[in-house]
């Protein structure tokens, strides 16, 4: 009994805590308070999935973005403001995917291209055009004529810092290579296969030319991110599925400080 009342009482302090922060951590509506970068993976309905959010919903979120006045910027964009100061529209997001589903294309492709939207797709290149489950090689040569931006996400979605230093080096290089190729155009950037990464997978990224890289660190990229571990906020389907995306984007210090508590306790 005592240990339900004081679970109880914790419960509520969270719920106390979280309402006190995001009244008091509401982000700013410009640079200042940093740039949301989306993280994404399917758009698929009837999928028992917390990574794959339903047509409807991604709709919704998109259509939230435009109503709001964002504008989609691309990672060269974010790259250039962050080391030259280069100039962005005013309320800028990054929009990102992970692994390079077909669904990409079936799904949020049309949305985002009815919003005036681009995103940056972090491909798992060995899958590309040999699985169904992924996109092929025309799909994203369309997308990239579209202006979207393609990535690396190495080529067998492998936990880099659980491979060999020589196994790890080969990821990054080939797939990068290998989308190159595919594609005529350099690759600058990388997204981490499950957010894993140390300082000699860092050190290895820069052997292999890759500008940036985007970590699963929550939180929205400032002036002084570090450039291998650009932070950014996850979106996943749940109960509340748009309330999610509305405060992770609206309350994003307020929701990495709670997340804090909660890793504390």
């Amino acid at each position: 009994m005592k240990r339900t009342f004081y679970k109880v009482i914790m419960v509520c302090s969270i719920i106390t805590c979280g309402i006190i922060a995001i009244y008091f951590y509401g982000e700013a509506d410009d640079l200042s308070a940093g740039i949301p970068v989306l993280n994404y993976h399917e758009i698929e309905d009837h999928k028992n999935n917390p990574l794959a959010l339903s047509i409807q919903d991604f709709d919704n979120q998109m259509a939230y973005l435009y109503s709001r006045g964002y504008t989609a910027i691309t990672s060269d964009q974010l790259f250039d403001y962050l080391i030259s100061g280069a100039r962005l529209p005013a309320k800028p997001v990054l929009i990102t995917f992970d692994d390079g589903y077909a669904n990409n294309y079936t799904n949020a492709y049309p949305i985002l291209k009815k919003y005036g939207f681009t995103a940056s797709i972090f491909l798992i290149s060995d899958v590309i055009g040999q699985n169904p489950w992924y996109m092929n090689w025309d799909q994203v040569r369309e997308m990239q004529k579209q202006g979207f931006q393609f990535g690396s996400h190495t080529l067998s979605h492998v936990d880099l810092t659980q491979v060999s230093p020589e196994e790890a080096e080969l990821q990054l290089v080939k797939s990068r290579e290998g989308i190159e190729w595919r594609l005529d155009t350099q690759v600058k950037y990388f997204a981490y296969p499950g957010g894993a990464y140390n300082l000699h997978i860092k050190k290895l990224l820069e052997q292999a030319n890759y500008r940036a890289a985007f970590s699963v660190k929550f939180g929205r990229v400032q002036k002084d991110s570090e450039l291998l571990a650009l932070e950014r906020i996850p979106i996943f389907k749940s109960k509340w599925t748009f309330l999610d995306f509305y405060v992770r984007l609206n309350f994003t210090k307020a929701v990495g400080k709670l997340k804090a508590v909660k890793d504390a306790i």
